[in-house]
């Protein structure tokens, strides 16, 4: 069978977007859904987008948000905002909702590529690839030519031979000989100056690889923010791909 995969990334329980790009996905031809973590955190819908995810049989890593959300942990370094839209997203859950957060992997192998939501290096300390520098450290750690992550919610692709080059989202054919360390985008709260869902198509067999935007009723989730005394800058981020 052909198997052609949808990444996602940072649903961020924006479920409005999310079942945007489920259909779009599936009018593509999809076969499989996998994520790169953050399925949680910052939107108003925590818990029906884990059902929605779990129900999809969606391969997913643990991102620092489901990390925070699901473990009962300080939340005193965090920034207030972050803070404090983790702690309402805890209250949010249910208890099968946390353990299912609290027991995705921080990195996985599937499909004949890998998955994680920061770097491979050390997938525990979240940190951030917004460079070729810091993309290089992943790659020591890399064993498949092809690696997914996400993050940082703006997507890119880092492309390693003997040099390691950044290039912007594109539709690209995987070459052999090379290694790919991805960055999906976010589907819940883009940061690229684009307020529509971003996730990967890739097809297994041909190795071609493009970048998808999906536009979603983006007022309908705002408006769920605001009801559910979310912090507004959250809901307004949204409008603004921010």
């Amino acid at each position: 069978m052909d198997r052609k995969f949808a990444i996602l990334g940072d649903i961020h329980a924006n479920l409005e977007a999310l079942n945007a790009v489920i259909e779009d996905a599936r009018g593509r031809g999809v076969t499989d859904f996998v994520s790169v973590g953050d399925v949680v955190g910052y939107n108003a819908s925590p818990s029906e987008c884990i059902r929605v995810v779990r129900a999809l049989g969606c391969v997913t890593v643990r991102g620092n948000h489901d990390h925070y959300c699901s473990y009962n942990e300080s939340l005193d370094d965090f920034q207030p905002l972050a803070a404090s839209v983790i702690a309402w997203t805890r209250r949010q859950l249910t208890e099968d909702d946390a353990k299912w957060l609290h027991d995705l992997p921080l990195h996985k192998a599937c499909g004949g590529f890998t998955l994680v939501h920061s770097t491979l290096d050390m997938p525990d300390r979240w940190g951030y690839v917004f460079d070729t520098l810091a993309a290089e450290a992943n790659f020591s750690y890399q064993m498949t030519a092809l690696c997914f992550h996400g993050h940082t919610h703006v997507p890119m692709i880092y492309e390693k031979q003997q040099e390691i080059t950044r290039i912007e989202p594109c539709k690209i054919k995987i070459t052999f000989g090379k290694k790919y360390f991805i960055n999906v985008g976010s589907v819940g709260q883009p940061r690229d100056g684009d307020s529509r869902s971003a996730y990967v198509l890739y097809c297994a067999k041909t190795k071609d690889l493009e970048f998808i935007r999906v536009a979603y009723d983006v007022q309908a989730a705002m408006e769920k923010n605001m009801r559910a005394g979310l912090p507004e800058r959250l809901a307004l981020r949204l409008a603004q791909g921010r």
